[in-house]
């Protein structure tokens, strides 16, 4: 019987996700930061700050940004970690991985921008002091594999991040998705003349993990200590894990 998973609040065969993933980011990938800057009213510039300060990343660090897409956290990082360190940004999308290195390059930053599946990331065993995951687990067919390769490429003391939608505060929750189905599919019409990808992005944070059960994903991962902080009363969330 053939496997299924879900796309949005679409039931599709396993095989089918990525593809279908990859459409909606080809779709948005040049006009993306701006979209984010007008759906979060600039708010995901401050959510990416924190999860810098909370990196532990310094002078020498070896850091892998996955599904990094147009490098906001890559460009901060490589000003942390200087010469006598590294940051690889990776995606699995082309699109979003041709602006984000060409946007490094406008900064003056040569960063190695390498095309991955987060379920099969072609880096050995302990490599990297970070591993960060902004807004794209959610994204992911199997978000456990995903999970386990960013242990393994981990050194031993290192920390995983997983910037992430999550489950907002059940007050706000009506508002939340009135703004989310209602606003956010128009502006994307307006913006990228692209409504549905906006509504897929609407329903993936539906059927994203909360905040509890990533805790448990990643803890089923090998992680310790996994922790997180609620950005935005629970429209965001930020996940920190060790590998010790």
């Amino acid at each position: 019987m053939e496997k299924t998973t879900h796309f949005g609040y679409e039931t599709v065969p396993e095989a089918d996700k990525a593809r279908k993933v990859a459409d909606v980011f080809h779709s948005v990938a040049r006009r993306y930061d701006l979209m984010n800057d007008l759906m979060s009213g600039g708010l995901h510039r401050l959510w990416k700050a924190f999860a810098i300060e909370q990196s532990g990343v310094r002078r020498g660090s070896r850091v892998l940004d996955v599904a990094g897409g147009t490098g906001d956290l890559s460009s901060h990082f490589v000003k942390r970690v200087g010469r006598e360190g590294l940051v690889v940004l990776s995606d699995i999308n082309s699109s979003m991985l041709s602006v984000g290195r060409d946007r490094l390059l406008d900064l003056g930053a040569a960063v190695p921008a390498v095309q991955f599946d987060a379920e099969r990331i072609p880096f050995a065993d302990d490599t990297f002091d970070c591993v960060t995951v902004a807004f794209g687990l959610r994204n992911m067919t199997h978000k456990d594999r995903a999970l386990a390769e960013m242990y393994r490429v981990l050194r031993p003391g290192g920390r995983v991040l997983v910037l992430e939608f999550s489950k907002v505060w059940k007050p706000l929750a009506p508002l939340y998705d009135a703004y989310s189905f209602q606003v956010l599919p128009r502006l994307g019409r307006l913006v990228v003349h692209d409504e549905e990808s906006y509504r897929y992005l609407a329903e993936s944070i539906r059927m994203h993990p909360s905040q509890e059960e990533l805790k448990h994903l990643m803890e089923g991962a090998g992680f310790e200590r996994v922790e997180y902080f609620n950005l935005a009363l629970g429209v965001v969330a930020l996940h920190k894990g060790f590998k010790f």
